[in-house]
């Protein structure tokens, strides 16, 4: 089956973007952002998806998880928070792989609305990938446990996906 998230994988914006972040974050003691972390986004997303019986299309949710941090590059370069930056980026990538505009329309939304987590939230799609994004990472594992900024609350301390 052929999905066209796999050609986001290809478009020359979106790998030299990645290589970009994943170079610049080499050194990071903190969470880092290349492909393992949106890969990890993607599997987890859509398998809370299937558990939970969310109609999205794998297509989308990958689309939105590949996508979701793309925006990292112009955060460290210009000082641009990356949901913003990331949905600019994101609307030329998915015009090129062949999405329609409700669906750019969709997915950058959820990109400009990931990093939220408002239980009253009626997208599905950035509560979603705020929880896969969450989920991905095993902050009971990390270096910078202890040092990190996120809320106790917030940590991820089991595995659960």
């Amino acid at each position: 089956m052929n999905f066209r998230f796999e050609k986001i994988l290809h478009h020359p914006l979106f790998s030299d973007t990645i290589c970009k972040i994943e170079e610049k974050e080499k050194t990071r003691f903190f969470c880092c952002h290349g492909m393992e972390h949106i890969t990890s986004v993607a599997r987890i997303a859509y398998i809370i998806s299937l558990e939970e019986h969310i109609n999205i299309s794998k297509d989308i949710i990958y689309a939105i998880s590949l996508l979701h941090d793309i925006g990292r590059l112009n955060e460290y370069e210009k000082n641009i928070p990356h949901d913003k930056a990331g949905a600019e980026l994101a609307s030329v990538i998915l015009r090129d792989c062949g999405y329609h505009e409700n669906e750019i329309s969709e997915i950058t939304s959820a990109i400009l609305h990931h990093r939220n987590n408002n239980s009253n939230q009626t997208d599905i799609l950035s509560d979603l990938i705020y929880r896969a994004d969450k989920l991905s990472r095993t902050c009971f594992l990390c270096k910078a446990y202890k040092e990190c900024n996120w809320k106790e609350t917030q940590k991820n301390k089991t595995l659960i996906y």
